[in-house]
């Protein structure tokens, strides 16, 4: 799983957390959401149930972070356009096959709001530490001196295919293909591939690896425009037509260039983000109202020599993108 997933996680457990409360409280907290053999869950219970179990601390760290990270923004005009918001959700759809991306969001509990408020909070603070971020030419360089076999691409194939359950489905789909018929109409009517039917079996580009054995022979061993099917798999009967091919390329200095400045760019980010949020929380004034939390926001630890106070940066370098 990617970076931004663990992460997105952790938002969905947030943004779980936070949907249930609202709806306890939106029902005045004592109305029932199941009944068992005539017994009552109420909203109260549950509300009672998730704040005294063990993530709750978590959560509400969470929930304050944020905070802490929207006025850090508002106080120092840090402003994130939704062209740099759709940006990066588009670079992270990029490294994921077709309708892999929403399946993941579907599997952490997240919605396009979501990604889209944690992917502003991230940039808010990619912009709030850029000024102490230094990535210099010679670095990248040296970098991809280092480390330039990491970024060869391998032989890529472009694929749709429609999944069926049995041999004599695979049959009649495949005859209706050779006859001219629509792949976008006979996937949508046929596969049973839920993150494909609706997009025309597209697969996009894959290497090898990527896919299970049988599936994988077929698509490399075909032309580019041949069917070929049905080729069995864990998964049922796949009738597969290879789009397009992409041969083996080594990497270069100058098509990696930027996508290394943005790697060490990252890992300089993850060094100072950790400092940079515990200053905000320890510049923080934050009030415990209820006594289960008194002990989840102790006082910080002092920040280290040197470090700039969050509070104190500059608002016109904090709002410059890199």
């Amino acid at each position: 799983m990617s970076g931004f997933f663990r992460a997105a996680a952790g938002f969905g457990t947030v943004a779980l957390c936070v949907s249930l409360a609202a709806c306890a409280g939106s029902s005045g907290g004592g109305g029932t959401i199941v009944s068992v053999n005539g017994t009552a869950i109420t909203h109260a219970d549950l509300d009672k149930k998730l704040e005294n179990g063990p993530q709750s601390r978590q959560v509400l760290n969470q929930m304050v972070q944020q905070d802490l990270i929207d006025q850090y923004a508002r106080d120092h005009h840090v402003d994130v356009s939704q062209a740099e918001i759709d940006k990066k959700e588009n670079e992270i759809k990029a490294r994921y096959a077709p309708g892999q991306f929403e399946q993941i969001l579907k599997q952490q509990g997240l919605t396009e709001q979501d990604v889209q408020n944690l992917l502003r909070q991230q940039i808010v603070l990619d912009k709030a530490v850029a000024p102490q971020i230094h990535v210099s030419d010679a670095d990248i360089k040296a970098f991809y001196d280092k480390n330039h076999a990491m970024f060869d691409k391998p032989e890529q194939v472009r694929a749709r295919h429609i999944l069926v359950a049995d041999p004599k489905t695979a049959q009649t789909v495949l005859a209706k293909l050779k006859a001219g018929g629509s792949w976008d109409a006979l996937a949508k009517q046929y596969s049973t591939d839920p993150s494909t039917k609706d997009k025309g079996g597209e697969l996009g580009f894959f290497a090898r690896g990527q896919m299970v054995p049988a599936f994988q022979d077929a698509a490399f061993g075909a032309k580019v425009g041949q069917i070929v099917g049905p080729v069995k798999s864990p998964f049922g009967y796949h009738i597969i037509q290879v789009e397009e091919k992409k041969p083996a390329q080594k990497a270069t200095f100058a098509s990696t260039k930027d996508q290394i400045r943005t790697q060490l760019t990252q890992q300089q980010e993850q060094a100072v983000v950790p400092t940079f949020l515990q200053q905000l929380r320890s510049q923080a004034k934050i009030e415990v109202s209820d006594s289960r939390y008194a002990d989840a926001f102790p006082s910080p630890a002092p920040a280290p020599p040197g470090a700039s106070p969050a509070a104190g940066a500059s608002p016109a370098p904090a709002a410059t993108g890199k």
